[in-house]
């Protein structure tokens, strides 16, 4: 049985989805802004974030996969379900849960760029940096944590846990 220890309450999330929210709302300001939350994660962080986003923006979403039921990724990148705005000419921000390998946003930058995107940037509510395989930007980082497998405010561990209001590492 897993057992789990607070990593982040939701006082400390809120805090720092508003902060980023101010830093977004400054940098997009008058520009053609897509939020793209990338699901299943990062729903709830999209949901939280783009209402502390007060410049006029689009929401749309993308799913891939490369996890599956399990607690390490699979190293192939598919697509399940991709966006349904015109994204050409416009300035996409990727909303991710948490960057590790950096493989899937690696993969959605180029996805987006082929896709004639105006810009690319992303935001990640948690960096994994010492998990980093592929080197990619994240210009806009909530925490960066080494703590171990987490779970909660939309992370997951084979779908369970994202319901949970904080963040919590998973020991098994």
């Amino acid at each position: 049985m897993a057992t789990k220890k607070l990593v982040l309450g939701r006082e400390r999330i809120q805090s720092m989805v508003i902060e980023l929210g101010q830093r977004i709302t400054a940098d997009y300001r008058g520009k053609n802004l897509v939020m793209i939350g990338v699901l299943n994660g990062a729903f709830i962080f999209l949901a939280d974030l783009v209402r502390a986003v007060t410049t006029a923006h689009e929401i749309d979403f993308i799913k891939v996969a490369s996890y599956g039921d399990s607690a390490s990724s699979s190293g192939t990148i598919r697509l399940v379900k991709d966006v349904e705005i015109d994204v050409a000419g416009k300035d996409i921000l990727l909303v991710e849960d948490i960057v590790d390998s950096g493989r899937t946003l690696a993969w959605l930058t180029e996805n987006f760029a082929r896709k004639q995107a105006a810009s690319v940037r992303a935001c990640a509510l948690i960096d994994k940096r010492e998990r980093r395989e592929t080197e990619v930007g994240i210009d806009y980082t909530g925490f960066v944590l080494k703590q171990g497998f987490l779970v909660g405010y939309g992370l997951d561990y084979a779908q369970q846990y994202r319901h949970l209001p904080e963040i919590f590492a998973l020991n098994f």
